[in-house]
């Protein structure tokens, strides 16, 4: 890392909740090899009280930690670091990922080239090696959200719906796509204050797309670079079982506040009533599968399919209030 008295060109910021070890391989991408670009980076953590600020501080002492006593979210916690920042670009980084070799130079030196694009995010990939495809999106939808699934994604990856047509050009050549994953994604500093920063109606989920919707709507371009790249663990903080309820349920509930923010209160209870048809229709299969012994499915995966979707019911009926205050609700 070099220090110059100057503006750094990024500050990093990462918000983390109970993710110590992860944090810690995460700040070790960080800081084991020489970067091309001047840097500051900003730990904020959501009261998880989970030895990371000892952690930082014996290890990292040039990492600014801000400790936080109460969960204030994703959003908030990052406006909240954002204010202190002082780099020209801003990298709201996820504390479980890992940066690979030059990602976040190559995605600096794309930005400050490129003065339509108003953020720019890398390709993602799971721990396994494989590719991460919520690393891009389309905006969401009424019709998208009910149609989504792995099948169909797989049967027409280049369908606008979906908005993934960027993994199917040369990695090589920036793409400009509708949305991209807040687990990494760099904003041009003066870009994120005019459109408002992160909307904080969102305690978590959403607030990449709807950032990324915002920088749209105002004449700037959203890109992906798929020679930059970053390993994202994925899912950590709001659980480790196979099918976390809280994540679900929530973000359910965050892309109807992202539907009745940009698209109005109609369209947002269209989206919920939406996700009860789409949620029946794939309970009702399930229960084909399962009465039927097809073989298609093992008994987990039924059980962890319908599992979710039933939560996905009851959230589009109102039966799970507590995403009212999920800050609240243990995970």
């Amino acid at each position: 890392m070099r220090i110059e008295p100057t503006q750094p060109d990024v500050s990093i910021v990462i918000v983390n909740w109970n993710s110590r070890e992860f944090l810690s391989k995460c700040l070790k991408s960080l800081f084991d090899r020489p970067v091309g670009v001047t840097m500051e980076v900003i730990v904020i953590d959501n009261a998880s009280y989970d030895g990371s600020d000892a952690l930082v501080r014996r290890d990292y002492p040039a990492v600014a930690y801000l400790q936080g006593t109460a969960n204030l979210g994703f959003a908030r916690a990052n406006n909240l670091a954002a204010e202190r920042a002082t780099g020209r670009n801003l990298l709201f980084l996820n504390p479980d990922t890992e940066v690979v070799g030059p990602a976040i130079e190559r995605m600096v030196r794309f930005l400050d080239a490129t003065p339509d694009a108003g953020a720019v995010g890398c390709r993602l990939l799971n721990t396994d090696g494989s590719l991460q495809t919520s690393c891009v999106q389309a905006f969401p939808t009424v019709l998208n959200q009910m149609l989504d699934s792995e099948l169909l994604r797989r049967l027409s990856p280049r369908s606008s719906l979906w908005g993934t047509r960027a993994f199917t050009e040369p990695p090589e050549v920036p793409t400009q796509v509708e949305a991209l994953s807040g687990a990494c994604i760099l904003v041009r500093r003066d870009a994120f204050f005019r459109v408002g920063r992160f909307t904080e109606n969102y305690f978590m989920y959403a607030e990449d797309v709807d950032l990324c919707f915002k920088l749209h709507r105002s004449g700037l371009r959203n890109c992906y670079l798929g020679d930059a790249e970053v390993i994202h663990h994925g899912g950590q903080s709001s659980g480790v079982a196979p099918v976390s309820q809280f994540g679900n349920v929530l973000m359910r509930e965050s892309i109807a506040t992202y539907m009745r923010i940009h698209h109005g209160v109609a369209h947002a209870w269209a989206y919920r009533t939406g996700m009860a048809v789409s949620a029946l229709t794939r309970l009702v299969a399930l229960a084909v599968l399962r009465v039927g012994g097809l073989g298609l499915y093992k008994r987990q995966a039924i059980h962890n399919a319908a599992r979710k979707w039933i939560g996905v019911l009851r959230w589009s009926v109102g039966a799970e209030a507590w995403v009212k205050n999920p800050g609240a609700k243990p995970s």
